[in-house]
């Protein structure tokens, strides 16, 4: 996300503020930036409450990941430190050797990228964008900030019976409240003693379903604060049919929880329903994506890739087992946007919102570039 988005916002509180920082045409387009392989699914715990599908559509998925910059580690508690001394316990089921992140005892879900964090489950998937500013603030930690509330949301989902009953089918789940009880559960654990600050957009999408002369049929939750996206794309027509609408306070500046944002999940945040087919495509993406690449190129990139997987056109360099061709296309979609993102001459999107607004900008957004990538399945018997 951009070096300085959130702290204009907040100059009554913030009294300290970092400068806008827009790349010019001189650029260097050679990041240090980290790739990550990605997979299918992100890391859930063994007593995950949604092992046990009751859902009669499920999401089979892929994320693929970019970050321009290594990700800060996790501060203790949410990160065990390592052994200090050979007294410590040596085995690696010990707390004190384990490096997985954790929160109240439970591991936190998701994968971090940057200041990005993702999360592709069965039937919830997200992408939120951390304020990277927050680097170079005391007590800053703006990838800690997206990751909890994206953990305590996917949380909140698959708490709600709603979601995961299949004998209920008037219960509809509520998105915007599962976010808003993750902002307080973040606020909450990211208080003293454990202070920590920082701000993130939130984006994801919530597979449910209704049903529709006595057939069950898929429904998508989708819920926006800030401007990563979810779109959604149907093959068969090679279109979209639904995206969701970026938020700002202006120009390279969305909105976003957090530390001394106005803006919470019940007063500023989206949810719209979109009535699904098997086969259709989601993606929850960052704006490293969007920033870079224009909707068109996203949806002939998508519908390419997929179809690639499909005929069975796919190199050898990606040997993924049968059913799970959505890590390639995720991979292949953060490709593009990362050539776009490290090209100092390229037009992109962003580039062409900062000429709009008056401000001298050529070239690509180098930005973390998040990708999950889901496909809606039903599931046998």
């Amino acid at each position: 996300m951009r070096i300085s988005r959130s702290f204009s916002l907040y100059s009554g509180i913030l009294s300290s503020l970092p400068a806008r920082r827009l790349q010019t045409p001189y650029r260097r387009c050679v990041s240090s930036g980290t790739s990550n392989p990605g997979g299918t699914t992100t890391p859930l715990p063994d007593e995950a409450l949604n092992q046990k599908p009751r859902s009669p559509f499920y999401f089979e998925t892929g994320y693929a990941l970019f970050a321009k910059r290594p990700s800060r580690p996790f501060p203790p508690p949410f990160l065990s430190p390592p052994s200090g001394s050979f007294s410590d316990p040596l085995s690696t089921h010990n707390r004190s050797r384990d490096r997985r992140t954790y929160v109240r005892g439970k591991m936190i879900r998701g994968v971090t990228n940057g200041d990005d964090a993702v999360l592709a489950g069965d039937n919830f998937v997200g992408a939120n964008d951390g304020v990277g500013a927050w680097a170079s603030k005391p007590k800053g930690h703006a990838a800690l900030w997206s990751r909890l509330i994206l953990h305590f949301w996917a949380l909140e989902a698959e708490r709600d019976t709603s979601v995961n009953s299949t004998l209920d089918h008037t219960a509809e789940p509520n998105p915007v409240e599962y976010l808003q009880r993750a902002y307080e559960q973040t606020i909450e654990a990211t208080s003293n003693p454990n202070e920590w600050l920082g701000t993130t957009t939130a984006c994801a999408a919530l597979l449910h379903h209704h049903v529709k002369d006595s057939s069950p049929e898929p429904i998508l939750y989708v819920t926006n604060l800030g401007d990563s996206q979810v779109l959604v794309i149907r093959p068969r027509d090679q279109e979209v049919i639904y995206k969701t609408t970026e938020q700002w306070h202006w120009f390279d500046c969305p909105r976003q929880l957090g530390t001394n944002s106005p803006d919470t999940p019940r007063d500023n945040a989206v949810m719209e329903k979109v009535n699904l087919e098997e086969g259709d495509l989601v993606l929850a993406m960052s704006d490293g994506v969007v920033d870079n690449l224009w909707e068109h190129e996203v949806v002939h990139n998508v519908i390419d890739s997929f179809r690639k997987w499909e005929s069975g056109e796919v190199g050898d360099d990606h040997e993924e087992p049968k059913g799970s061709g959505m890590p390639f296309v995720a991979e292949e979609l953060v490709k593009a946007a990362r050539l776009i993102a490290e090209d100092p001459f390229a037009e992109s999107p962003f580039m062409e919102r900062a000429v709009e607004e008056g401000l001298a900008m050529e070239g690509g957004k180098l930005d973390d570039i998040s990708v999950v990538a889901a496909i809606c399945r039903r599931r046998k018997g």
